[in-house]
Order: structure tokens, then C-alpha cells, then sequence
């Protein structure tokens, strides 16, 4: 038996070693979800895993750091430096940084933060003459990201009436005409907001399923934190990633 198990409850034990085939585990705050992942990772490891093949996504870059060098401790800096760890942006970034020309991006995109996306918003607001006390730019912001978290492009939004009547009831009309040319803008610029990290990503997997191969071969092992915190994009890829090997461990309230 591995040393670090003894630190386990028997409950946490088993969510350790069951690494085969998908796995919930549902518990409240400060119960130990997280050291159930940490030490499912160090599990792995310890069983002859390939670092390269588990996947580890986490909500904040924090977190992330955290279990890793708490891995690192158990089982070797070697081993964990190794592990794709990291937040789904973070993480699909670095992926999208390799297929990126699969998608007409360069490798070296620029990613937008929210003031980078506002500004291009407020912008495009301007140049189409438009009432800003109307069109708001955090307001129309909020509305892009929210559809690109349900994967619906401009395409889409134009193909979808009761949308466009949402918008023509809260007075904004031509919002489906700053949604295109803000995402025109981007894609001219070589640059994706935060939201395009996890919409290219589906894209990427759904457009090229020799790249989808690629990635469930390389991730066998996929392990999610806060998964009560996921949106649809992301439940999307992962199920994606996930749908060979079917090992993924979810952690959530």
C-alpha cells in the first residue's frame, strides 16, 4: 500500500483508489475534495501513470500550484512538473497555443482580458453610432460571454429568433451587429477573449477529430475540481476528452 493512503478516512480511500472508470465524489466544504484529488493524482502516479497522461483542471491557478506541489512532495518534483494541471483557460490556452493555425490563429494569438474587450466593445459602440447610455459596454459584454458559454456564435445568434427578440425587447436591436464585428475585430487581430479559450477549444474538438484523438489519447486520466461550478462549454470538453477512456473523476459540493 502506498504510504500516503494511511492519511486517508476510509471514504477518501476509495475514492483514491478506484482509478478506473468515472467517479463522483459530492461532499460539503472542508471534508478533504480536494486532498481526495491530490492524492488520487499521487495514486496514479504511484501506480506506473505517465505524468503526461492525467489531466488535472482546477478553478483557480492557485489551487493548482497548491496540489501540485503538495504532489510533489509525495511522489517527486520530477513527476509532478510533468502534470497537465491548471484552470480550463489556462490549460486550453495551451493547447489552442499548438493547433491554433487549425483555426486561422496564429500560434501566438493575444488572449483579451475583460478591459481589452470592453474597450473593442465600446469602440465598436461608437463607430456604429449608437446610444452608449443604451448599449453599455459592460452590459453588451456580459451578453457576448454568455452566449460563447453555450457556444452560440454570430452565426448562430442571426439564426436564432427569440434571441434577437430578447434583445430587441431590452432595446438593443443591433446587438447581434457589435457581437459580429466584436468577434470579426478579434479574429482579424490574431486575439480570443477569455471566453474564445474554451469556444475555440470546442471547436478545435468538434472540427478535427484527429485532434480530439490526439488529446483523449494524451489525457487517460481526467480529474476535475468545483465541478458544481463548471458551464456548458466546459462540461462540453470535457465530456469530449473523457468519452474514450471514460476515466474521470469529478469533485464537487
Amino acid at each position: 500500500m502506498a504510504h500516503f493512503l494511511k492519511e486517508l478516512n476510509d471514504a477518501q480511500r476509495v475514492a483514491v483508489e478506484k482509478i478506473d472508470g468515472p467517479v463522483m465524489v459530492i461532499a460539503g466544504a472542508g471534508s478533504g475534495k480536494t486532498r481526495v484529488l491530490t492524492y488520487r493524482i499521487a495514486y496514479l502516479l504511484d501506480k506506473g501513470v505517465d505524468a503526461f497522461n492525467i489531466l488535472s483542471l482546477t478553478f483557480t491557478n492557485k489551487a493548482a500550484r497548491e496540489m501540485k506541489d503538495r504532489i510533489g512532495k509525495i511522489v517527486g518534483d520530477g513527476e509532478a512538473k510533468n502534470l497537465w494541471m491548471g484552470t480550463f483557460h489556462s490549460v486550453f490556452a495551451k493547447i489552442l497555443r499548438i493547433e491554433a493555425e487549425r483555426l486561422g490563429y496564429p500560434i501566438n494569438f493575444t488572449i483579451y482580458d475583460a478591459d481589452d474587450s470592453k474597450k473593442l466593445i465600446s469602440t465598436i459602440i461608437k463607430e456604429k453610432q449608437l446610444d452608449k447610455d443604451i448599449y453599455k459596454a459592460k452590459s453588451v459584454s456580459s451578453r457576448i460571454s454568455s452566449l460563447k458559454n453555450n457556444l452560440l456564435t454570430p452565426k448562430a445568434y442571426f439564426q436564432n429568433g427569440e434571441l434577437q427578440a430578447q434583445d430587441s425587447a431590452a432595446k438593443m436591436p443591433m446587438f447581434g451587429e457589435i457581437y459580429q464585428a466584436y468577434t470579426e475585430r478579434c479574429f482579424r487581430a490574431g486575439a480570443m477573449d477569455f471566453d474564445d479559450l474554451l469556444l475555440k477549444t470546442n471547436e478545435l474538438l468538434y472540427k478535427f477529430p484527429e485532434v480530439l484523438a490526439k488529446y483523449q489519447n494524451r489525457f487517460k486520466y481526467i480529474l476535475v475540481d468545483e465541478y458544481q461550478d463548471t458551464n456548458h462549454s466546459q462540461y462540453l470538453i470535457v465530456k469530449a476528452l473523457a468519452a474514450k477512456y471514460e476515466n474521470i473523476c469529478i469533485v464537487g459540493d
